[in-house]
């Protein structure tokens, strides 16, 4: 459609009419074409009436609850991540404290899933397989929970396309694809965090459509409400999931752009209404997204106040608030000439030694010391036992011999009477770092390489070193270099024994030690008599923001290392076409297996359809360059404008995958899937129909009113509509054995369901040639 080539002059803002009526010209409300909205098709005119939209959406909805809690109870035993998520559950119950990369909220409610059916909190999910029937486990009431979601996120798709101006085909459509997918559904079935995050990510979309649509009514109660309600439930996506930040990054991408079209001159009439909008969105895109997002860790922190399986990642300081824990019961200030063990805080291996020595030439011909091994093993044993040497006169008795953070010591090997040295000598296996070994106690020949600098973690001058939570690095006086361990072994020579060796940044975070046990005083007496009766221990104090600084840390750190390799683990770019799977579980007997794979009717349909977006737009601006314009003002808009926060959610979501090194799968994928799914519908309609429903925006009283326009997609729409149902039906039934786990399926049966070849499904059954005589 050729434009009329007229161009728009800038007129200066003069009071708040012409502002008001400035503003609309730049919207979609721009083409005042005439349509009858008799002229349309009889079966269109009744599905866009408010009654036709309830029953599509009930029918919608009904069939999504049918379809996600069919056989819910099957399997009764452990899927997949159920034993992370599962054992997380319980632990609120029992109220231990444990640790997960991902925020609480989303777990927190499967807490509360369990508790309310009724669960005690004492099965602990340990192994996939496991029995929930012999251990009388209500896991149909927590399994229940992200099915309930699942289900109620396809309502919210209808409703996120229709809010958006789509007619009631074009919604549907999307959310069918929604409701049909296998892997949506396969995932809304078990105890797993991808239906809450979606769910929630789903309404935060659709609350800032309903906010975008009051933008000429900015300020009222309404206005803020949406406003608030997009905070509210992109807080609660952010804290279901370590990735729900990707949404938190999507609003802030499209309030951004929406900030710099306000700032437009023709739309502000002043920099005072620009701050406005400015500190309207922080406050509510912002501040009250943070405290909605700490309360979930307030809540989290309150509920877990004994010590369980989380401690160990956490600082002594954090431990130490925990009741029961083992550092606040049992440390003990560790005085000059106890005899200790030595333990490194990630691999957990002692500081040991023992008379032999290393050999005078490594394999790849370097020569060593041959020097006493020093070495890093993993059992208990009297030749991890040292002793702590004073480098400075002592009193006879009280607090003074005491040993303190930054004093320099010598470590004395009792078993062999040696003390502990490093040199200028390259390590076994890493020749950048430097050799550890021990020298003749009584040998002062050497006494300056022998000297350590005790160095706490988080620790204020003189403060005393503690077994249990005293966590350290041995820095080495003269070179500098840290006592450090990594978990590849030494070679037979050593006993496959860990390497200790010297790295070259003292500050480094995994060179960090701690003492297990005070074995001995000087006087070969218990240490635990020395401070005689003491009062129970009371679980220390510790302020919330540290604590929430800490684990939001450690979640980062621990999530950016899952980086070994998985069986089922994929990249991104194979997402979209289901390429592989995850096998959830299986069966061996009855040859049962659940395999989250997606409908690939839907699934490569949203492929198509974001092609044909972005091969639109490629075309709309070549041919605009060349001074035609193609498509009505109108149309172009909404692509741009509303397909446009579509896109952008789908790219944020998908996009920062392609840099991450850690494990990835393919629910990752889930949430821009769910985008996709909107973009297919508006192409969809985009093909069918060279109007649009507008205008859709809640126009302000003082804004002149335009001609309505109406989508005209015909009997097409439905048609194609109904069609494309079938064909998503069909491929979620032929791919249910492997969403539901049942029934089993021969040999034959699986290879039949394998449509693509990269599937590694169960129980397949082996081709064989046929030999030709």
């Amino acid at each position: 459609m050729a434009g009329t080539g007229k161009l728009r002059q800038r007129v200066p803002v003069s009071g708040r009419a012409n502002f008001e009526y400035d503003r609309i010209q730049e919207e979609e409300h721009t083409d005042d074409v005439y349509q009858n909205p008799n002229n349309r098709h009889p079966i269109e005119k009744i599905l866009e009436t408010d009654k036709a939209s309830v029953v599509v959406v009930a029918v919608l909805t009904a069939l999504a609850f049918a379809l996600r809690f069919y056989k819910i109870n099957h399997p009764d035993q452990v899927v997949f991540d159920e034993v992370h998520f599962g054992k997380f559950a319980s632990y609120y119950i029992l109220g231990e404290y444990y640790f997960d990369v991902h925020p609480p909220f989303a777990k927190l409610l499967f807490g509360l899933a369990g508790w309310f059916s009724g669960f005690d909190g004492h099965f602990q999910f340990e192994n996939i397989g496991d029995s929930y029937t012999q251990n009388h486990v209500p896991y149909v009431g927590m399994r229940a929970l992200p099915a309930i979601l699942g289900s109620l996120t396809v309502p919210v798709v209808y409703a996120i396309m229709k809010q958006s101006g789509y007619s009631t085909v074009i919604a549907a459509f999307s959310a069918a694809i929604i409701l049909f997918d296998n892997a949506h559904i396969a995932q809304s079935r078990l105890i797993l965090l991808d239906a809450t995050l979606i769910f929630f990510m789903s309404l935060t979309i659709y609350a800032y459509v309903r906010f975008q649509k009051l933008r000429y009514r900015e300020f009222t109660s309404e206005w803020f409400g949406w406003l608030f309600a997009t905070g509210i439930f992109m807080a609660c996506t952010w804290g279901s999931k370590v990735n729900g930040v990707l949404t938190v990054a999507t609003v802030g991408v499209a309030v951004l752009i929406d900030l710099w079209g306000i700032l437009d001159y023709k739309k502000s009439p002043s920099m005072d209404y620009f701050w406005k909008h400015f500190a309207a969105r922080a406050i509510g895109l912002i501040v009250v997204p943070f405290i909605i997002y700490l309360s979930f860790f307030w809540v989290h922190f309150a509920l877990l106040p004994t010590s369980g399986t989380g401690d160990s990642f956490m600082s002594p300081a954090f431990q130490e608030t925990l009741a029961g824990n083992e550092m606040l019961l049992s440390a003990q200030e560790i005085r000059y000439y106890d005899t200790v063990t030595i333990r490194h805080k990630d691999t957990k291996v002692y500081l040991h030694s023992h008379v032999e020595r290393y050999p005078l030439k490594y394999d790849d011909g370097r020569i060593s010391s041959q020097g006493q091994q020093v070495t890093g093993y993993g059992h208990a044993d009297e030749n991890n036992n040292w002793q702590i040497i004073p480098t400075k006169a002592l009193p006879e008795t009280g607090r003074g011999r005491i040993v303190r953070h930054n004093d320099m010591i010598q470590l004395l090997h009792v078993n062999t009477d040696t003390v502990l040295l490093t040199h200028d000598v390259a390590s076994p296996l890493m020749p950048t770092n430097q050799e550890f070994t021990t020298w003749p106690r009584d040998d002062t020949s050497r006494f300056n390489e022998t000297l350590f600098q005790l160095s706490l973690t988080d620790a204020h001058d003189g403060e005393a070193w503690k077994s249990k939570s005293g966590y350290f690095r041995l820095i080495h006086g003269q070179t500098r270099v840290s006592m450090w361990t990594h978990t590849k072994q030494l070679p037979e020579w050593a006993f496959r024994q860990q390497e200790i060796n010297g790295n070259k940044n003292p500050s480094e975070k995994t060179a960090t030690w701690f003492v297990e046990d005070i074995v001995a005083d000087e006087t070969g007496e218990d240490p635990k008599e020395r401070t005689g009766h003491q009062p129970p221990k009371v679980p220390k104090k510790m302020n919330f923001f540290r604590k929430f600084g800490e684990l939001q840390l450690l979640m980062l750190q621990h999530n950016a290392g899952l980086t070994a390799s998985h069986p089922y683990a994929s990249g991104p770019l194979n997402w979209p076409f289901l390429i592989a799977g995850i096998s959830f579980w299986t069966e061996n007997d009855p040859q049962k297996q659940i395999y989250l794979i997606g409908n690939l009717v839907g699934w490569w349909t949203c492929v198509v359809a974001l092609s044909i977006y972005v091969g639109i737009l490629g075309a709309d601006l070549l041919a605009r360059r060349r001074n035609n314009d193609p498509i009505p003002e109108p149309v172009r808009n909404r692509l741009w404008n509303s397909t446009g926060f579509f896109f952008v959610v789908w790219a944020v979501h998908y996009a920062p995958f392609f840099l991450m090194n850690r494990q990835l799968f393919i629910h990752h994928y889930l949430a821009s899937h769910l985008a996709s799914a909107l973009i297919a519908g508006a192409v969809l309609q985009f093909i069918l129909s060279e109007t649009i429903n507008y205008p859709i925006s809640v126009e302000a009283p003082t804004m002149r009113r335009h001609k309505r326009q109406y989508v005209d997609i015909g009997l097409k729409g439905p048609i194609i509509f109904a069609l494309f149902c079938i064909a998503m039906f069909s491929m979620f039934v032929f791919l249910a054995p492997l969403t539901y786990g049942t029934p089993g399926l021969t040999g034959d049966q699986v290879n039949g369901k394998r449509l693509l070849s990269s599937w590694t499904l169960h129980f397949a059954a082996k081709k064989t040639a046929e030999v030709v005589p």
